[in-house]
């Protein structure tokens, strides 16, 4: 079913400390706000990503996590801000690496992704086409 047209867009934000209880909060935040909107479809996915982005701003950034949901006609997205102004550096992972393959994963799993420079730092997104 989903939400009904007359009532997009909508967005849901988080603010967290990023320390290393965030990505399990940000991911059931993520994934809770899509259930109950009736779009169950996208929320693992869209809860493993989340999970992925806020995970780096644990282990590579500095600062909270702002956490924001956009609902829009067509599609989802994502987006994990932080106060870094470093770029993520997707880097190949060798075989026995536990770290390396989040935003390769974010890449592969969602429609689109990206980075967007702000001016306390940094948005890392993704987008589901729904």
């Amino acid at each position: 079913m989903g939400v009904p047209e007359h009532e997009l867009p909508q967005s849901y934000t988080l603010f967290t400390p990023g320390n290393a209880s965030s990505p399990k909060i940000c991911r059931d935040f993520v994934r809770n706000a899509l259930e109950t909107l009736g779009l169950g479809d996208l929320a693992d996915t869209a809860a493993l990503c989340t999970s992925e982005l806020v995970t780096n701003v644990h282990q590579h950034a500095a600062g909270d996590v702002h956490l924001r949901t956009a609902i829009e006609a067509t599609h989802v997205r994502v987006a994990v801000y932080d106060e870094s102004s470093k770029l993520p550096t997707p880097r190949r992972a060798k075989g026995g690496d536990m770290d390396g393959r989040g935003l390769f994963l974010v890449n592969a799993l969602s429609d689109l992704c990206g980075v967007t420079s702000t001016v306390q730092g940094k948005g890392v997104w993704f987008q589901l086409n729904r």
